[in-house]
């Protein structure tokens, strides 16, 4: 166990400095752009490549490393067919988005005004590219945790978040917004450069490309759809916000995005240190058949999950205004911009826990071969009780019933998913 912790500790350090990073990107773009019409299309721009990012490579990436364990085929072969099926399918689903840009982002953002549109346009022709390399370096971080390499797929993250700020910040002051275009592509090609670098200085596995169908890559496809659907249900809270906010002021869209990361940023930090760690650990034990330490690592990281969060969320509440007045509260992010963000931070932090916790969760769902309730889970939660909350209280609470619709949602999806799995698994 202590050694656990100390693993644990050691990612959450890196992990924080790299997600700090990444969130002084979102500062950066509130002290240049504010709540404007340019914050808008930085945030609504950067949505579908995200997407696809944390849907396609977070589903390949699960679905590679619980084979991986149970697998008796050759594993060097294994990883390079896998590396080649995820490099080939990412490719082809960014050339097509790419391609047909133009009625994609028309029928996704059905309410943006042709001048909005044009703002958001050039910045999502350069951010798509980027899907493929942000989607490779998630597969190539699960090969690294798989040999416990867990220092290097976090630095790798430092290392996208740095670049990422800093190219974006510098060059907007000679190219102007689109220079967050320029840093998201160009960050994500280093990320994977650096981590690929990880991997053959580790000689974890060569990654010449592999074609071929094998039962195994069959069996990350069979693995992997039912997680891609309900990753795309979670995911689909982003794009949801997005779109609900079109309709609403300018500003709105940005209010929304600088408010769920602002509440995201602990949680986030907090969940990804636990989960990746404990995944991978899990995915192991569950494939030997030790059921008693499967029950044990899920208490001790809801454990960890709560002792965390729960603080950080009561903290998030009652000190809102001062917390995004320290954070936002300078340059163009004025007085208005502030007003528009602390109600919906406010709410926003009340489901920090909730979605850290259905994250978490949903590993064990997946580790024990059971990826079909948490689909329908999700999307009884994403696209039923969040969409019924919406729309029934934005006339009267505006951009912050957009937030209220992710907590209510994601408390509900936890119920759900805690109440099965204590019946179905005694966990």
């Amino acid at each position: 166990m202590n050694k656990l912790i100390k693993i644990i500790g050691a990612v959450a350090v890196i992990n924080i400095l790299a997600r700090l990073i990444g969130f002084s990107r979102e500062i950066v773009i509130g002290n240049q752009y504010g709540t404007s019409r340019v914050a808008d299309a930085l945030a609504t721009a950067y949505t579908i490549p995200n997407f696809l990012y944390l849907v396609v490579g977070g589903g390949l990436t699960t679905a590679f490393i619980s084979v991986y364990h149970s697998t008796s085929s050759d594993k060097a072969l294994f990883i390079r067919k896998s590396f080649t099926t995820v490099l080939v399918s990412i490719s082809i689903i960014t050339v097509l988005a790419f391609i047909f840009a133009d009625p994609l982002l028309r029928m996704v953002f059905v309410n943006l005004s042709e001048r909005e549109f044009a703002a958001m346009y050039p910045l999502f022709l350069w951010m798509m590219p980027s899907t493929i390399f942000l989607v490779l370096s998630t597969w190539m971080s699960g090969l690294l945790n798989l040999n416990d390499r867990f220092h290097l797929s976090s630095v790798a993250i430092l290392v996208y978040n740095a670049a990422f700020v800093v190219i974006g910040a510098v060059l907007t002051y000679w190219i102007g917004p689109i220079s967050y275009g320029v840093g998201a592509l160009v960050s994500a090609v280093l990320m994977v450069l650096f981590l690929f670098i990880g991997i053959k200085k580790s000689n974890l596995s060569s990654l010449k490309p592999s074609f071929g169908m094998t039962d195994d890559i069959k069996r990350v496809w069979v693995i992997a759809l039912p997680i891609l659907l309900g990753g795309a249900s979670l995911q689909f809270y982003a794009i949801i916000q997005r779109v609900a906010a079109t309709g609403l002021s300018e500003g709105a869209i940005s209010a929304i995005n600088y408010a769920s990361k602002l509440s995201g940023f602990p949680q986030a930090v907090m969940m990804t240190a636990v989960t990746t760690v404990i995944y991978p650990m899990l995915s192991k034990k569950e494939g030997e058949g030790d059921h008693e330490t499967v029950r044990s690592l899920y208490k001790k990281g809801m454990l960890y999950l709560a002792a965390l969060i729960v603080p950080a969320t009561a903290i998030a509440y009652f000190f809102a205004d001062p917390i995004v007045r320290l954070v936002f509260g300078h340059g163009k992010f004025g007085e208005k911009s502030i007003l528009i963000t602390v109600p919906i931070f406010k709410a926003f932090a009340l489901s920090m826990f909730f979605l850290a916790a259905n994250t978490y969760v949903t590993r064990f769902y997946y580790a024990k071969g059971n990826s079909i309730w948490p689909v329908v889970f999700s999307l009884i939660s994403v696209l039923g009780i969040n969409l019924v909350v919406i729309f029934a209280w934005i006339d009267s609470l505006g951009a912050v019933a957009i937030a209220y619709g992710t907590v209510i949602s994601s408390a509900a999806n936890f119920i759900m998913l805690w109440v099965y799995a204590r019946i179905k698994w005694k966990l």
